[in-house]
């Protein structure tokens, strides 16, 4: 069986682990085509930054290292184990920008990545690179070897003057805590998928959207041209989880992202916004958490736990998720 799942960050990672352990696949490992089963993320890559002169990916990051065993757990992003002296250093120095915390551990990432990109390595070559470190057992491609970061439309606070910022200052310095007015997928609009990314959904068995961020992770996959289009003539069926429960996100600010667009923060709202395969949307299935109800035209919508409370409960996700699109183990 071939999964391949759309993720963003944390609540991505965190899904990819459930779905790993309820595949049987083995951490430590280097994904292997004659296994029984395999998955494949295509990850966002919306919120990569140039950032102190070294770029950084925040979500494939979050993969990797949960994937990995290297993630902050306590965080849910970042190293585990981490310190802090070049901060403080870029501090000393008065470096800006002040607001964007670089781990040393992390660093190294960073530092390896940049120096291939610049030696003419495309990003999903990189990753690869990358992720014989971590082996984790999940081939992780961003959705883009090009340029498509997320910018937020905001009144700056400071001067009352309208101006777009990257998401990465948006939501780390202001928390989303300014007026916003829009968000915009810079370079999107010229960019291609990644070798594999098209492919990997054409040939999946099953095509999952993990409880990501709908606007700014699930949605800036979704603004690669061509992305959408292999959804809607894709054979296997679409199943997404919701990341909003009783009204509320599972975690991080898709509420706030959710209210610039226009959309409610409830489940049933979320699965609208994405739409039916049968009409114009992408989804053939749409699950919500037990204590929520929603009625998507065209979707057929099955109510289960939807709290990753740990690994366990999360493959428990996966396994329904799995069982709406027609893929029984």
């Amino acid at each position: 069986m071939n999964v391949t799942v759309l993720v963003g960050g944390v609540g991505g990672a965190r899904f990819l682990s459930g779905l790993r352990r309820l595949l049987d696949i083995s951490p430590g490992v280097e994904p292997n085509p004659d296994a029984a089963h395999g998955i494949t993320a295509i990850v966002n890559v919306g919120d990569d930054v140039w950032m102190h002169g070294l770029r950084i990916c925040p979500d494939l990051d979050t993969c990797m290292y949960t994937l990995g065993g290297g993630i902050d757990t306590e965080r849910g992003w970042g190293r585990a184990g981490e310190t802090w002296n070049a901060k403080e250093e870029l501090a000393a120095y008065g470096a800006i920008p002040d607001w964007f915390g670089l781990g040393d551990r992390d660093i190294a990432t960073h530092l390896v990545r940049t120096q291939m990109l610049r030696t003419g390595y495309p990003l999903s070559a990189v990753t690869e690179a990358l992720c014989t470190r971590w082996k984790p057992g999940v081939t992780l491609l961003p959705v883009s070897d090009d340029r498509s970061e997320t910018h937020v439309v905001i009144t700056d606070p400071e001067d009352g003057e309208q101006r777009a910022v990257h998401f990465e200052e948006w939501w780390v310095r202001h928390r989303a805590q300014v007026p916003t007015h829009s968000f915009a997928h810079i370079g999107a609009e010229e960019a291609k998928p990644a070798p594999g990314v098209v492919e990997a959904i054409e040939n999946a068995d099953a095509v999952l959207l993990a409880p990501s961020n709908p606007v700014v992770s699930v949605g800036a996959i979704l603004a690669i041209p061509g992305i959408r289009g292999a959804l809607r003539t894709t054979s296997a069926k679409i199943v997404g989880l919701s990341p909003v429960i009783d009204g509320k996100p599972l975690r991080g600010m898709a509420d706030a992202c959710l209210d610039v667009i226009g959309v409610e923060t409830t489940a049933e709202a979320v699965g609208r916004y994405y739409g039916a395969r049968s009409g114009t949307g992408i989804l053939d299935g749409w699950l919500v958490h037990s204590t929520d109800r929603a009625e998507v035209p065209g979707v057929e919508v099955r109510s289960v736990p939807l709290l990753m409370t740990d690994t366990d409960a999360t493959a428990d996700m996966a396994r329904a998720a799995l069982e709406l699109a027609g893929v029984n183990l």
